[in-house]
């Protein structure tokens, strides 16, 4: 399971640039280039507070429809260590796999 960092401030499951989810799906079936994905999972959080009773995850599962990156195995995500970014973002188009490269 990848070590997820989560530049993406404006997501409810953020916290401490972690992900408080057990597992993230990342979109983009026909991805070349990392601006072609997204995280699935992202939902913009409205207000500026964080839910606290949740816990970020160190490390979790990542479903990975991008088919041409290198770390996708069976649509699953095989890096070690995986970034999400759009720090702004209000849509999950906004955010992308830093981590993703084509084969």
């Amino acid at each position: 399971m990848p070590i997820l960092d989560c530049s993406v401030e404006t997501c409810v499951h953020n916290s401490d640039n972690r992900c408080c989810l057990s597992s993230i799906g990342v979109e983009g079936q026909y991805a070349s280039k990392e601006a072609e994905t997204s995280c699935g999972s992202f939902a913009w959080r409205k207000e500026c507070f964080c839910n606290k009773a949740e816990e970020p995850n160190m490390q979790l599962t990542v479903d990975c429809q991008a088919v041409d990156c290198v770390y996708n195995r069976d649509r699953m995500c095989s890096a070690g260590h995986i970034g999400i970014a759009g720090r702004t973002a209000h849509v999950s188009d906004e955010t992308e796999c830093q981590t993703f490269q084509a084969r």
